[in-house]
């Protein structure tokens, strides 16, 4: 009876062991960790780029950000923080390759990061704001701003002593309100951004302060940073079993022997940071205008037409991008209608000199603020002008020799040629006049053979009169 019993459970119990065999053998699925390869300035591109890595990132271990840029627009770098701070996994800002940096908006960026590393040879800082043109005072930091202090003179001869010794630092804020507020905006974001980290404050304020940069050994023992790493996998090791804090609560991080996710720029993030240039946006513009100009002025081709509309709108969509002053836009496509103007107008000059001093001043207007990789240099901008008066002054001087030149088609045309009388039957007669069978009409009966001269048309019938003496061929 026992063993019969047995025999009707052996399939069960050998089922249970199979299953608990398996789960002891069976290795659990190793964790993913996304790598986004961030190589530039910070701008509309890479935000794009970041923003897009780490939305579908709910079932991944963590986002690495492998970092190396000179800065970039403060638009695009706020857009990449808060897309951190809601992040639902752990970001890591990893600074690489060696030789790599994390300046300016890239600070920003590492200090808003739940892990922040470094690999050799890197650094971070530099963070302070530029506005176009540079800041008044002579290219040094005021002490005065927010320093507290009552001997306002002592302070401005430590700086100076300071700016002798370290050579030259950001640019003056001197008595410029609107460089005080951004700079003080900028300390108080990184501070924030600082506290909420559990990083050094003091350098966040220094590197917006006075452009202060560390090396990643000298970050790393300053509280900077958490991790100095060689490699992705060196990070990776390093970072295991660490707990961070993220919007849904507390994490630890299990990243030793992950997967690794690398993820490059694709098609659309390479077209966006070449769209996102102003030195093109600039160009497209002027392509725009011009082709449409041509195509109004001389209809039928088409080609100069599709071309502008096309160059037109791509220049319109990268202005929309960056931190565009929209005066300087209207002073660039004024200096350009002044430029056509002159051509078609007897200014004696003023109107094209106009027009290049409009787009100079506007593309010197053109951007909000001046960032790497986004400023528009005053030697293209003239080069810009110089270029586009030389195009209309040649598009207008090929108008007016075609206007001085005779006409070659038309009813015009036939006005003065010569021919000779073919057949006359009766009152009509007909002369071949420019290679072609024309009725002709005349005051006095033709003979054939009589050479006349074309005076008037009147629909299909040429007016002529009989030339007395051989002037010519007929043409």
């Amino acid at each position: 009876m026992m063993r019969s019993d047995f025999a009707a459970f052996w399939p069960t119990v050998r089922r249970m062991l199979l299953m608990l065999a398996l789960l002891g053998v069976w290795p659990a699925q190793a964790a993913t960790v996304r790598v986004l390869q961030v190589d530039g300035v910070i701008g509309p591109a890479s935000a794009d780029f970041i923003v897009r890595g780490l939305a579908p990132a709910a079932d991944l271990e963590a986002v690495v950000i492998a970092l190396d840029t000179p800065g970039g627009l403060d638009t695009s770098m706020r857009q990449i923080i808060k897309a951190i701070l809601a992040s639902p996994v752990p970001v890591i800002t990893y600074v690489t390759p060696e030789g790599a940096r994390a300046a300016s908006a890239g600070t920003f960026i590492l200090y808003a990061s739940h892990v922040a590393a470094m690999a050799p040879a890197t650094n971070v800082g530099a963070a302070s704001p530029v506005a176009v043109g540079g800041m008044p005072g002579g290219g040094r930091p005021s002490p005065k701003a927010d320093d507290g202090g009552d001997d306002k003179s002592d302070a401005s001869d430590k700086t100076q002593k300071s700016a002798d010794k370290t050579g030259p630092m950001t640019p003056s804020l001197g008595d410029d309100t609107l460089a005080r507020k951004a700079t003080n905006d900028a300390i108080a974001y990184i501070r924030s951004l600082a506290e909420l980290r559990g990083r050094n404050v003091d350098f966040a304020e220094r590197a917006v302060r006075e452009a202060a940069s560390l090396s990643a050994e000298a970050a790393l023992r300053e509280g900077v940073i958490e991790v100095l790493a060689v490699d992705v996998p060196d990070l990776l090791k390093q970072i295991d079993g660490k707990e961070v804090a993220l919007p849904a609560g507390k994490r630890t991080l299990a990243t030793a022997g992950a997967v690794i996710d690398n993820r490059e720029p694709d098609w659309r993030t390479r077209m966006l940071a070449v769209l996102a240039n102003p030195q093109l946006a600039l160009v497209l513009m002027m392509i725009g205008f011009y082709g449409l100009f041509v195509e109004f002025t001389s209809p039928g081709f088409g080609v100069p037409g599709v071309a502008g509309g096309i160059c037109l709108l791509l220049a319109m969509y990268a202005f929309q991008m960056l931190p565009i002053n929209w005066a300087g836009v209207a002073l660039v496509a004024l200096g350009m209608i002044l430029l056509v103007a002159e051509v078609l107008m007897p200014s004696f000059g003023v109107l094209g000199v106009g027009g290049i001093v409009s787009i100079v001043l506007g593309g010197l207007f053109l951007l909000d603020q001046e960032a790497p990789g986004f400023a528009v240099p005053l030697p293209f901008i003239a080069g810009t002008a110089v270029a586009a008066a030389a195009l209309v002054f040649l598009a207008g001087t090929l108008f007016l020799r075609s206007r001085r030149r005779p006409l070659s088609s038309g009813a015009e045309e036939m006005l003065g040629l010569t021919g000779q009388v073919t057949v006359t039957e009766g009152v009509d007669s007909w002369a071949l006049v420019h290679g072609e069978s024309w009725r002709v009409s005349s005051r006095r009966p033709l003979n054939p053979g009589e050479r006349v001269r074309v005076t008037g048309i009147d629909g299909l019938v040429l007016t002529v009169e009989p030339i007395e003496s051989d002037q010519g061929s007929p043409s």
